[in-house]
């Protein structure tokens, strides 16, 4: 049995009672981007301090960007132990969404170190060799799992920054990857990106062309800016 965790001001109740129960290094794990059309999925994985609590921790979704980019710099400075992974959208097409946005948070705890020794998810579970509890709405519910959230969803909004400057026609720094109005235009008018998920079938429906991939209308790999065969 592990030595038995102190509590911490900045856990739930669900960190704090799994540290009553003696684990010490308590993680929480949460993925971003699951439900976009452009772009990897990320998940990151954080095991929270108890000496030096973060106060504020909530589900990123409720946050300003400017409130997320705070309390994740406070995570990666006081966490015990965080990590960051992805996986890329040719994979999510290749194993679809659910798989991949598993894998992607499977991946983040692997990655921890030290490795955590029990493990708080926001729904699903997962395959890694720890004890685990899957929480609904657990990004709401556990302290944890929040703090995931926030490190997974800024380390997603500053690559969709980036891929803005890439591929600036599909206005990703405002959207996110997200299926909008103006992405949905710009799909229309531009077509589908080599980043772009191609099983989803938004991608798929608002391009003209037939696509080669294996899926209903799809484009012949690619043109320009990936989609000049759909113009």
């Amino acid at each position: 049995m592990p030595a038995r965790s102190q509590r911490s001001p900045s856990r739930s109740q669900f960190e704090n009672r799994a540290a009553r129960e003696g684990y010490e290094r308590i993680a929480g794990v949460d993925e971003v981007g699951r439900g976009c059309v452009f772009g990897p999925v990320f998940a990151a994985a954080v095991v929270l301090p108890v000496a030096r609590p973060i106060r504020g921790l909530r589900d990123s979704k409720q946050l300003t960007a400017e409130r997320r980019q705070a309390l994740a710099d406070q995570i990666r400075e006081r966490a015990t132990a965080w990590a960051i992974a992805s996986v890329d959208a040719v994979e999510i097409d290749r194993i679809n969404i659910l798989r991949a946005s598993m894998l992607a948070m499977k991946r983040a705890v692997e990655a921890l170190a030290p490795a955590c020794d029990y493990l708080f998810s926001d729904a699903l579970r997962l395959d890694v060799v720890v004890p685990q509890t899957p929480l609904i709405h657990g990004d709401a519910r556990c302290s944890s799992i929040a703090a995931a959230s926030i490190l997974a969803k800024v380390e997603r909004d500053a690559c969709l920054d980036a891929w803005d400057g890439v591929f600036p026609a599909y206005g990703l720094a405002k959207n996110k990857g997200y299926f909008t109005e103006d992405h949905r235009r710009a799909l229309r008018q531009h077509g589908p990106t080599p980043l772009h998920r191609f099983s989803f079938e938004p991608v798929r429906l608002n391009c003209p062309a037939e696509l080669s991939t294996g899926f209903p209308r799809q484009l012949p790999m690619f043109g320009p800016i990936g989609a000049a065969a759909c113009r």
